[in-house]
């Protein structure tokens, strides 16, 4: 017999997606997908269960399958069939708890992969200039999306110490982006104009949509030799891009505000529907966030195929071009860098 695989958030394009490909697991015998609400996006082979995970009933889902590995994908910032931010927070949190009581009870798990994210760092200004997974946060997050990855990982590492027989693995996924991600970040690199805060250019990471279904794959299968899926992991594409960098990539002019006038910006964007400009995608904008992949790659043993400036790239290239030419303004930019950068050979003579 080969490996049962539960899925929570298979409504969603990632959970779709990684159905798919776990399908085409050889060691896999069958795939449960489970979400609270039938998934719009093909699930190939897969069965599907329409529960929700805050409920009870999600026990009986895992003991009639005889589910030996779940794979938890349904930890998330954006709501789906019109929810809002409460419901969001209740699938996170609860949805969590309810799943995580489940498993305890289950005497045929054997593993337990967990979608998680870097905002659990948070953003600040004292932050360190690089995050490990064992960093202490300068500021917890205090609310949102963050605040859940927060409580939800917790609520996991209590999971842990009570099941030790059960492998967990904890990935903590920087922004995600690619071709069809629909998320509040891409919803604000795809307005004609992005508003920036006034003296800040921030560093971002990002991970490709195709490379968090990989590495979600190698977490939930036997560890290879030389490696352990087991634990905490920052999963990011190497190297880093400013946001002025993206804005100019993306060919979108930037109109730089002080930082309450962001915050009243955010707050028009919200009502308009154009972006979901919460609080900590401020900080992250202010501040940005770099993550640490030093684990990821020795002892998860997964190299990322797309840098963070290769996965922009694809995103950018599928989001359509913007009002100012990214090629005529790259020129523009190192034309004026050449005028305001000293002559240094005039400075050696001196």
């Amino acid at each position: 017999m080969g490996r049962i695989v539960l899925v929570t958030g298979a409504a969603r394009r990632l959970g779709s997606q990684f159905v798919r490909r776990v399908l085409q697991d050889p060691d896999v015998a069958r795939v449960v997908a489970v979400d609270a609400v039938t998934p719009e996006h093909d699930l190939g082979e897969a069965l599907f269960v329409r529960a929700d995970i805050r409920q009870p009933a999600i026990g009986r889902v895992l003991a009639e399958h005889a589910v030996d590995t779940v794979v938890h994908l349904d930890v998330t910032g954006t709501a789906l069939a019109g929810g809002g931010r409460s419901s969001v927070k209740e699938t996170n949190v609860i949805g969590t708890m309810q799943l995580l009581g489940a498993c305890q009870q289950s005497p045929t798990l054997r593993r337990l992969v967990v979608k998680s994210s870097t905002t659990v760092y948070g953003s600040a200004s004292r932050d360190p200039a690089v995050f490990g997974e064992a960093t202490t946060p300068k500021v917890l997050p205090s609310g949102g999306f963050a605040k859940d990855a927060v409580e939800v990982e917790g609520y996991v590492r209590g999971f842990s110490r009570r099941r030790p027989d059960v492998a967990v693995c904890v990935l903590r996924f920087a922004n995600i982006l690619g071709p069809g991600v629909d998320t509040p970040l891409a919803s604000y690199f795809r307005l004609p104009v992005l508003p920036t805060v006034l003296g800040y250019d921030p560093r971002l990471q990002f991970v490709h949509e195709d490379d968090v279904t990989e590495v979600l794959l190698r977490a939930s299968r036997e560890p290879e030799r030389g490696t352990l899926n087991s634990g905490t992991f920052n999963i990011a594409g190497d190297g880093v891009l400013t946001l002025s960098q993206c804005a100019r990539r993306m060919g979108r002019p930037t109109a730089p505000v002080l930082l309450p006038a962001v915050t009243l910006t955010g707050s028009l964007l919200r009502t308009l529907g154009l972006s979901d400009f919460s609080p900590e995608q401020i900080r992250l904008l202010t501040h940005g966030r770099v993550v640490d992949t030093h684990e990821m790659r020795e002892i998860l043993g997964f190299e990322p195929r797309h840098s963070t400036a290769e996965t922009f790239a694809d995103f950018a290239s599928a989001a359509g071009p913007g009002l100012l030419p990214p090629a005529a303004l790259a020129a523009a930019v190192d034309r004026i860098a050449r005028h305001v950068a000293p002559d240094t050979s005039t400075q050696a003579e001196r």
